[in-house]
This record gives C-alpha cells, sequence and structure tokens, in this order.
C-alpha cells in the first residue's frame, strides 16, 4: 500500500469514528429530550442545546479530515507522493480525534440524556446541567488539539 492510501485512511477514521460517535451520542440525548419536550413543550430550546452537544466531535473529525485532505494535497489538486511511513504519520496523527470523538461523544450523549432530566425537572438549573456534558466536550477538545498540531506539524 502507498503512503496515500495511509494518509486517506487517516483522514476517514477521524470523519467516520468521530461522526459515528456523534450521531450515537446526539441519538441518545435525542430520545431523553424527546421525552420532556411530549410532556412540556416550552423546554423545547433547552433540551436542544443538550442534544447538540455530543455533535461537535463529528465536527472536530471532519475538520480534521479537510486538514488532512489539504496537508497530502488532495484538495489543493497537487498530491503528494508520501512514502509507506509517512502515510503512518498521517494516520497516527488522526488517530486521537477519531477514537476519542467516538467515545466522548458517546459519553456525553449519557451524561446529556441525564442532564435533559435536570431541565425536565428544574429548568432554572439549565446552566448547571450544561456543565456536566462539557466537562466531557473537554477531552474531545484535547484530542481535537493533539490531531490538529500533529497533522500540521509533519515534515513534509
Amino acid at each position: 500500500m502507498s503512503g496515500v492510501v495511509y494518509a486517506l485512511l487517516g483522514a476517514a477514521l477521524a470523519v467516520i469514528l468521530a461522526g459515528v460517535g456523534s450521531a450515537i451520542g446526539v441519538g441518545i440525548a435525542g430520545q431523553a429530550a424527546s421525552g420532556v419536550v411530549t410532556e412540556d413543550p416550552s423546554k423545547f430550546a433547552k433540551v436542544l442545546i443538550m442534544q447538540l452537544l455530543p455533535g461537535t466531535q463529528g465536527i472536530y473529525g471532519l475538520l480534521v479530515g479537510f486538514i488532512t485532505l489539504s496537508k497530502i494535497g488532495l484538495l489543493g489538486g497537487g498530491l503528494l507522493e508520501l512514502t509507506k511511513g509517512e502515510g503512518l504519520l498521517v494516520l497516527c496523527a488522526c488517530l486521537p480525534i477519531g477514537i476519542v470523538g467516538l467515545i466522548s461523544a458517546y459519553y456525553q450523549g449519557k451524561t446529556s440524556a441525564a442532564a435533559i432530566g435536570i431541565v425536565a425537572k428544574k429548568p432554572e438549573q439549565f446552566g448547571k446541567a450544561m456543565l456536566f456534558p462539557a466537562m466531557v466536550e473537554t477531552y474531545a477538545i484535547l484530542a481535537l488539539l493533539v490531531s490538529i498540531l500533529s497533522v500540521t506539524n509533519l515534515p513534509f
């Protein structure tokens, strides 16, 4: 396999894994949000915000995917010829956001669902409730930073 294939695999895994995690997390939170809105439609905006939180990991994976495609020249029209080693470096650089995005979005969805339960009973506690899923987000942001710094600073 050529290095470009490994690099493309890295970009794909960043997008796919983080995107799957976000889809699962948003789905988990959406189930809880639907129940709340059924009982009290006036809480729609608050629970929608909570539901959207696990969706950020998918955006982070997409960002790393675009940066990677740009780095290897696929978006600029001048595709680089990468060695296997260089391609593997790109693949490894994309893995943090892919793996952490998958796992953190899932758990952020579960945490968002619990926070939606808080909003259902005490809507005035919305700000405090949002802190719980936001704490999970921290780790996705750290993984995003590692992947971006790694991809952009590769020696080619």
